[in-house]
């Protein structure tokens, strides 16, 4: 079961005419594939089906199902409400097939298998890196597909939909798997060279300064606000940007101090880094289902070790 729907999707029905009719995954596949490409023709390029057996086969699952999936627009289409409510079952069946081939392919030592990572943005650019390179030199034959997300709540929705098969982010306020905490994110202010202020600096003291802020949908914009208001002020933005990396380039240039993820500065970084007191951080940890399959386990293990490494 995954998500309260089964995931065995080998069902036979008949129609009326007395020919059974297979309810597969590959239905499920066709599916998604149309909502991610946003085109029936796309679809079926990338599929390598015609486009009527395409269409063939995803009329044959609304019918099973009982209703339109998806609404046909004149060059778009888009999901019904009872598409919507599918699709992330769709995709966590998805995932469990793939997981479930891939177990299958270790047990016989045909190939080291993939494991999924998802993470958001800052995690990827700093903590996530030599966990990467430990994890390569001892399994050099296990593929990583890295799921990147610029916030914790787009995190934690794909891996309820079946995406990963572990998360690395800030600490999930629910989940029902197993969650293990990683140790404290340190930030830190990105300031020019030039900067007069000393290196540990209350945020109130640059409470009149404009700043390097996040775009609203990176998950750290709403780290630097909470930080600020604790320290009694609403930080004024010169520029915002989605990219973690970005920001604290952009704060070298004097564009205005940045609260970044200590791990994200770069090596050689042109500018001041301060220290802000009181510290500011967040908790992280790695999640994964509810019963992780050997190979998530093991990196998970990888990950842990490496965050107690360095410090957490």
């Amino acid at each position: 079961m995954t998500n309260g729907l089964p995931i065995a999707y080998s069902t036979e029905r008949t129609t009326s005419s007395g020919v059974p009719v297979l309810k597969t995954l590959r239905q499920l596949e066709y599916l998604v594939t149309v909502v991610d490409t946003g085109s029936f023709t796309r679809a079926a390029e990338l599929l390598h089906v015609s486009q009527p057996a395409l269409s063939h086969q995803v009329r044959a699952l609304e019918r099973d199902t009982g209703g339109p999936l998806l609404e046909r627009l004149p060059r778009a289409v888009r999901l019904t409400p009872m598409g919507r409510a599918m699709l992330p079952h769709a995709r966590a069946a998805l995932a469990d097939a793939e997981r479930a081939r891939t177990a299958a392919r270790r047990a016989v030592g045909l190939d080291g298998g993939e494991i999924q990572v998802a993470a958001v943005y800052s995690i990827t650019l700093g903590i996530l890196l030599p966990v990467l390179r430990t994890w390569h030199e001892r399994h050099p034959h296990v593929r990583v597909r890295l799921m990147e997300f610029p916030h914790a709540d787009a995190l934690l929705a794909a891996m309820a939909a079946g995406r990963a098969d572990l998360a690395v982010g800030p600490v999930p306020g629910e989940w029902d798997g197993p969650v293990r905490e990683l140790g404290a994110e340190e930030f830190v202010l990105a300031v020019p060279a030039d900067d007069p202020a000393p290196d540990r600096v209350r945020l109130a003291d640059l409470a009149d300064r404009s700043w390097v802020h996040y775009a609203p949908g990176n998950g750290l914009a709403e780290v630097v606000d909470q930080a600020c208001a604790a320290a009694g002020f609403r930080p004024r933005a010169a520029v915002r940007t989605e990219q973690t990396a970005a920001a604290p380039l952009l704060a070298a240039t004097g564009l205005g101090p940045a609260l970044v993820p200590e791990s994200v500065v770069p090596s050689g970084f042109a500018g001041r880094v301060l220290r802000p007191e009181p510290p500011v951080r967040r908790m992280l940890a790695a999640y994964t289902r509810p019963h992780p399959d050997p190979l998530t386990t093991a990196f998970l293990d990888t990950l842990a070790r490496c965050a107690e490494a360095g410090g957490g």
